[in-house]
């Protein structure tokens, strides 16, 4: 088991991208902390996995919800030495001037306030344990933009900036900070990302921009997480991982 031992918690776990890491972690022998905003949801994955998950409510754009869901993670496992940013939240695809102002604070709130959030409430107890592993989950968006959503993209671009400058930051207290850029992937925002209208059509038209051919599955990126977690990349900091079937190539 590649995560024995190990004690994780994962934002945005009652679905998605972020139910599939918790289950791997768990499967590799991690106890997994699902964190959600989606309490119900989180609890019904959790029981799902067993007696290795344990489910908390937060809402990652609240610091305050943030520590309470780590101080949680540390007191039922006895520790915590990997902390998942998975929760992520897109405007729809659409012109560029359509998006109000709310719109944008509360994607930057979700996006990337949760990893500043996040950073305060773990960072002290991984130097109190010799080091840690930070994942953060950015986007192909924020790497190779595409038109209609250039807010969502910003916070993306955001996300993998901070994860480098994080990593440089705390190598010397051996935390590792790294990143998994996604291409679109068959979850929950996926039509926000495909626009409207919505068609096989636009899904063929999207396809045809992936070497590869197909979407990304949440297999695909909780086996990328699995590894940036793991012993096995021990020596890998400061990395933004695209798992996106050669998108940005």
């Amino acid at each position: 088991m590649r995560l024995k031992d190990r004690t994780a918690i994962v934002t945005g776990a009652a679905s998605g991208f972020g139910r599939e890491i918790a289950r791997v972690f768990a499967r590799e022998g991690a106890k997994v902390m699902l964190a959600d905003i989606n309490l119900q949801g989180a609890e019904a994955v959790a029981a799902e996995i067993g007696d290795a998950a344990r489910a908390v409510a937060c809402d990652v754009s609240d610091g305050d919800q943030v520590r309470a869901a780590v101080d949680a993670a540390i007191a039922a496992f006895g520790g915590l030495d990997i902390a998942v940013n998975n929760a992520g939240w897109s405007h729809p695809n659409g012109p560029l001037l359509s998006v109000d102002h709310a719109t944008f604070r509360k994607l930057y709130a979700i996006n990337v306030d949760s990893i500043f959030h996040m950073t305060h409430a773990v960072v002290p107890h991984f130097r109190t344990r010799g080091g840690g592993s930070m994942l953060n989950i950015g986007s192909t968006a924020g790497i190779r933009p595409r038109p209609g959503l250039t807010w969502y993209n910003s916070t993306k671009g955001a996300v993998h900036l901070m994860t480098k400058s994080l990593a440089v930051d705390l190598a010397p207290d051996r935390i590792r900070v790294n990143a998994l850029a996604p291409v679109l992937a068959a979850t929950g925002l996926m039509e926000t990302f495909i626009g409207q209208p919505d068609s096989p059509e636009a899904r063929e038209k999207f396809l045809a921009t992936i070497p590869l051919g197909r979407l990304c599955e949440t297999t695909d990126l909780a086996a990328a997480a699995l590894f940036l977690s793991s012993e096995e990349a021990s020596f890998l900091t400061g990395v933004i991982l695209p798992v996106d079937g050669g998108r940005c190539v």
